[in-house]
């Protein structure tokens, strides 16, 4: 399997392409800020065919390059239902006073062909699987996607803005909630097994095991003691 990832932007975003092999069929995971220029050369350089974008959440950082990737290829975006509102209203999300002065300079919109993302579906898409998990807490439509462990690399998960390398994501911009982020890290990180690599919306790959053992927040929700004030969150 392929995975070809990249920070785009002005939050350093990771943009992700997944298929199964150079020359096939790939899905594009998050590519946001000024990512249309990488997701291109990603696509040449690796030969890949582009059959569907797919978001973790709907933060302008995320979702800023939908449309122009979208229509370049004529491939759907998958979101779930309670973030679809941001791709024509980011503000919204982030709150007028912190978004205004940003969003001038975006073009913003939803794509042709907009999919809906359920918690416990499979997407088959480009030849490969992926489980697809409810998350809230950074946002309300919040999701992550899980890979199955395949011959050459053990099982893979794009945790988008729940979980990250020593961190986690923020939960004070609206629609998200420490609550429902402490209860998504318990019900989609820990069941995971320690091998599973974690590839996050910024920052460095890690491995669940790595976090269960160091991460602050992941420990303390194993221990049942967490209030989520460990160490600094990351994300927009």
């Amino acid at each position: 399997m392929l995975i070809a990832g990249f920070p785009a932007g002005a939050w350093g975003t990771n943009c992700y392409l997944v298929a199964p092999a150079a020359g096939e069929e790939c899905v594009i995971i998050d590519p946001g800020h000024q990512a249309a220029q990488g997701v291109e050369e990603t696509l040449k350089k690796h030969r890949l065919k582009p059959v569907a974008v797919v978001l973790t959440h709907g933060h302008i950082d995320h979702v800023a390059s939908v449309v122009p990737v979208c229509g370049a290829h004529d491939v759907p975006a998958w979101i779930h239902p309670e973030d679809r509102y941001m791709l024509s209203d980011p503000e919204k999300a982030l709150g007028r006073s912190i978004g205004m002065p940003l969003m001038g300079e975006l073009t913003v919109g939803e794509p042709d062909d907009v999919r809906t993302l359920t918690d416990g579906s499979t997407l088959n898409l480009a030849g490969l699987e992926f489980s697809v998990a409810h998350a809230p807490g950074h946002t309300k439509g919040s999701v992550t996607f899980r890979m199955p462990e395949a011959a050459d690399i053990p099982p893979v998960f794009f945790s988008g803005d729940l979980l990250f390398a020593g961190s986690i994501g923020r939960t004070d911009l609206p629609g998200g909630s420490h609550a429902e982020m402490l209860e998504s890290l318990a019900r989609v990180c820990l069941p995971l097994e320690d091998s599973t690599v974690v590839l996050s919306g910024h920052g460095p790959q890690t491995t669940i095991g790595r976090e269960r053992a160091t991460n602050p927040y992941l420990r303390e929700v194993a221990a049942g003691l967490g209030d989520g004030t460990a160490a600094p969150r990351r994300g927009m």
